[in-house]
C-alpha cells in the first residue's frame, strides 16, 4: 500500500515501514504523528485520489529522530564592489518511520468528525442567539419631538430676521 501525504509544504510518497525526512515537526522523539492530509492511496490495482484530500484516510508515523541537515554554504558577491559575504545554514528536520496507512471508511472516525462539526455549529448558533438577546431595541425619537426641534429652529430664524430689520 502506497500513499502520498502532504507536510511542510511538500508531498511525500510513502509505504509502510519507510523512513522519510521531513521539515521539523513540533513533537518529541518516540511519539506518533498522524497525517490526515492524504492526497492519494494505491493498493494493488485500486487507486483512490482525493479532491484535494481523501476523507478519513490516515497515515501514522513514529518520530525516530529530530536533527539538523548538512550545512549549506550561502555565498553572496557583487563584482568590482569588494563585497563578499559567507554564511552557513542548517535546516531543522524530523526523521519519521511510517507505521500504518489506512484508507478507512471507518464509521467511528466518521461519527467523531460529524459530532465535532455538530458541536461547532451548535456553539455558533448559541453565540448568535446570545448576541441577539444582548442587543437592546433602539428607542425611536417621537415625531412630536422632531417637530418641536424644527419649530424652535424656525423661531430662532424669524427672531434673527426681526432683529436685523430693527
Amino acid at each position: 500500500m502506497t500513499a502520498v501525504i502532504k507536510t511542510g509544504g511538500k508531498q511525500y510518497s510513502v509505504n509502510k515501514d519507510d523512513i522519510i525526512i521531513v521539515e521539523k515537526l513540533p513533537e518529541e522523539q518516540g511519539k506518533t504523528v498522524t497525517f490526515t492530509d492524504v492526497l492519494m492511496i494505491t493498493e494493488g490495482e485500486k487507486t483512490i485520489i482525493g479532491s484535494p484530500y481523501i476523507e478519513n484516510a490516515i497515515v501514522t508515523a513514529e518520530i525516530v529522530e529530530q536533527n539538523r541537515a548538512k550545512k549549506i554554504i550561502v555565498f553572496k558577491k557583487k563584482r568590482r564592489q569588494n563585497y563578499r559575504r559567507t554564511a552557513g545554514h542548517r535546516q531543522l528536520q524530523t526523521k519519521l518511520k511510517i507505521i500504518d496507512i489506512a484508507a478507512s471508511n471507518n464509521k467511528k472516525v466518521a461519527k467523531k468528525a460529524e459530532a465535532v462539526e455538530e458541536k461547532k455549529l451548535v456553539k455558533k448558533v448559541v453565540k448568535k442567539a446570545e448576541v441577539v438577546e444582548e442587543k437592546k431595541p433602539v428607542k425611536k425619537v417621537a415625531a412630536s419631538k422632531k417637530a418641536a426641534v424644527k419649530k424652535t429652529k424656525n423661531v430662532t430664524k424669524t427672531v434673527k430676521k426681526n432683529n436685523k430689520e430693527t
